[in-house]
């Protein structure tokens, strides 16, 4: 008899992360990470879906987590169709979307993480025109399916909040702001030779237009023009969009912009210890997590005004307007030329980036679990 009132009250949650492996994956890995150690209700039982390629390359430490192969990639009908009847197979009590993806044929109780709005308001030149407008019409549909179907939704900040609700019509009581936090590399500093010796700004991520690199290429443009020993390193793997911005510092003759493909962990740590400012031009983010990472390994910060960036920066940054290279030079040269200000940027920096912690993400997740579960 208690067996089987013990099984009656256990709850099974499932967790999505097939993007567990991917650019985005951080947010879902640091969550299931956290989530084993914070979670001490052992009627809890989590059910991870992983892409059966990732399957060998994450194991839980806790005995309460299982995984479970889910084949169906993101945006396919495959997904909408396949991943709905393994769903329904598994017959969670809560169903946890790492991502606004998902099948919007599963009908039970659920929450959805939604990052940021981006996708919705900017294109991607290295996809086909038509087809990326027909997917991006899809998406405007889902993300407002999703807003209706899910019992709550989970968002970074409080600009994406107030975003989301807006853009999807939705009551704010129902979003819940679980901030993210940027991570301090454990890997051991390796030299970028060709740096070595040299001042240099930096910036770090994907080459996408809502990145704003055209921009920041200008406003290295204008500040070449009173140091011309100044470099610009535009750190990441190189892509299609990529190789387009190197088509143009070269057509445009700018020198001293190093692309530096991929990198390692040990590399990206040096960069961020000796770069004389990480730039950040963005004009859309979520969160903005590279940010967080440059200050929290001593780089001063120069970001854009945009969005919900100086809601995480705080005072920690030097902001700009992302739409102007001549003010984004200016700020740029500002922190380069004024020791005090770059002083107090670092001190603020590491303070600022000190405040968000993954822990306490999973332990503010958790309790939107609990809540939706009806244990609160």
């Amino acid at each position: 008899m208690v067996e089987a009132n013990w099984k009656e009250s256990m709850k099974k949650i499932v967790i999505d992360a097939r993007e567990l492996r991917t650019s985005t994956g951080r947010y879902i890995e640091r969550l299931l990470e956290h989530l084993q150690d914070v979670d001490n209700n052992l009627s809890h039982r989590y059910y991870v879906l992983l892409k059966p390629k990732d399957m060998d390359s994450w194991d839980p430490k806790s005995k309460r987590f299982t995984k479970v192969a889910s084949p169906y990639k993101e945006f396919t009908f495959a997904e909408q169709i396949g991943l709905a009847i393994q769903l329904y197979r598994l017959k969670p009590d809560l169903v946890h979307f790492g991502m606004t993806q998902q099948p919007i044929l599963y009908l039970r109780k659920a929450v959805t993480t939604i990052h940021d709005l981006t996708t919705v308001r900017f294109t991607n030149p290295a996809k086909n025109k038509l087809v990326f407008k027909v997917k991006q019409w899809v998406y405007e549909r889902v993300i407002k399916i999703v807003a209706f179907k899910s019992q709550h939704l989970i968002v970074p900040t409080e600009f994406v909040k107030e975003d989301v609700a807006k853009f999807t019509r939705t009551n704010s009581r129902k979003i819940t702001v679980t901030l993210e936090a940027g991570d301090s590399i454990g890997a051991n500093p390796e030299k970028v030779a060709e740096l070595e010796g040299k001042q240099f700004i930096m910036y770090v991520g994907r080459p996408t237009p809502h990145k704003n690199l055209g921009r920041l290429i200008d406003a290295f443009e204008i500040l070449k023009q009173s140091r011309p020993d100044l470099v610009l390193v535009l750190a990441g793997r190189k892509d299609v969009l990529y190789r387009r911005h190197e088509r143009t510092v070269k057509k445009r003759g700018i020198e001293d912009v190093v692309f530096t493909d991929f990198i390692s962990d040990g590399q990206l740590r040096w960069l961020y210890e000796h770069t004389a400012a990480y730039v950040f031009p963005s004009l859309s983010e979520g969160f903005g997590l590279p940010g967080l990472e440059a200050m929290s390994h001593g780089a001063p910060v120069v970001s854009s005004d945009a969005t919900c960036l100086p809601e995480v920066y705080g005072e920690a940054a030097n902001y700009f307007n992302p739409l102007d290279a001549t003010d984004m030079a200016t700020k740029i040269a500002d922190v380069l030329d004024k020791d005090d200000l770059r002083k107090t940027l670092i001190k603020k920096g590491k303070t600022q980036a000190g405040k968000y912690s993954w822990k306490r993400m999973a332990e503010q997740t958790l309790e939107v679990y609990k809540k939706t579960l009806g244990e609160q």
